[in-house]
């Protein structure tokens, strides 16, 4: 018994540093958006990884949940996350959040079949073809007043493989995308040789910058954004940021294996 209480002493005096050195938890918000960002995938993409390298150089602890992106926005206007990643920029969405500094470029292209070569320099050029699209999906201002025209065909299905799959049949000739999420979604959902039938055209269709959203009704939002923006333009200037991208392009940030079940 005489060693007991020393024993006990000392294990008291253990977890309470250990406390008071644990770095504070930031919970964010997120939608799946492979290959950028997934519950799915190592490290949860290189999005979620860059988030958490940059906050972890600020002494933060970063967790990540992942849900539908509706619910990602909701939860994260009413306090219940101290950030959600990524959006772009929305004039409606600066009523409940700031935003951080650019995030992430995403580059949306025109997919097509090799063997129906394709150029174009304006949207006038598109004219009479039949695309496929996504449901209720924007592809920027300019392109969706030029649909609006009604100069192109658009059939609008619910899923990145519909899409594909509606292409390979040839029953559209373009399908716009990002263009790392495109690729993801062929190398994810279609065979090799499927996935070697299809190309992309080099010029963007739309360059769209996306933003960690920090909410208004939380007091530390502002400051962390601060911190958050020095943070992030240290990581361009050393080189640092486009890392994680060079990675994504050379095969990392792969999907975990499922687990087996019983």
């Amino acid at each position: 018994m005489r060693h007991g209480l020393p024993i006990l002493f000392m294990s008291l005096l253990f977890s309470a540093a250990s406390s008071a050195t644990e770095k504070p938890l930031l919970r964010i918000s997120a939608g799946e958006w492979p290959p950028y960002l997934s519950a799915r995938l190592e490290q949860q993409g290189p999005v979620a990884h860059l988030i958490r390298d940059l906050l972890a150089e600020e002494g933060y602890r970063v967790e990540f949940s992942f849900l539908p992106w509706p619910r990602a926005y909701a939860e994260a206007a009413a306090g219940r996350y101290d950030a959600t990643a990524v959006w772009m920029h929305k004039n409606e969405r600066e009523a409940e959040f700031i935003f951080s500094e650019p995030l992430l470029d995403e580059q949306f292209v025109f997919f097509h079949l090799k063997s129906q070569p394709f150029d174009w320099q304006r949207f006038d050029d598109l004219s009479g073809m039949t695309l496929g699209g996504g449901l209720e999906y924007s592809y920027g201002p300019a392109f969706d007043a030029f649909l609006a025209e009604g100069k192109v065909r658009i059939e609008r299905v619910s899923s990145d493989r519909q899409n594909f799959e509606k292409l390979l049949k040839e029953r559209v000739v373009l399908y716009p995308q990002e263009r790392n999420v495109g690729y993801a979604a062929l190398r994810s959902e279609f065979t090799k040789e499927d996935v070697e039938r299809i190309t992309h055209h080099p010029k963007p269709l739309l360059i769209n910058l996306s933003y960690l959203m920090l909410p208004k009704r939380l007091e530390q939002s502002e400051a962390l954004r601060e911190r958050f923006n020095t943070r992030l333009q240290r990581f361009r200037e050393e080189g640092r940021y486009q890392q994680y991208f060079d990675d994504l392009q050379a095969g990392h940030y792969r999907l975990e294996p499922q687990p087996a079940t019983p």
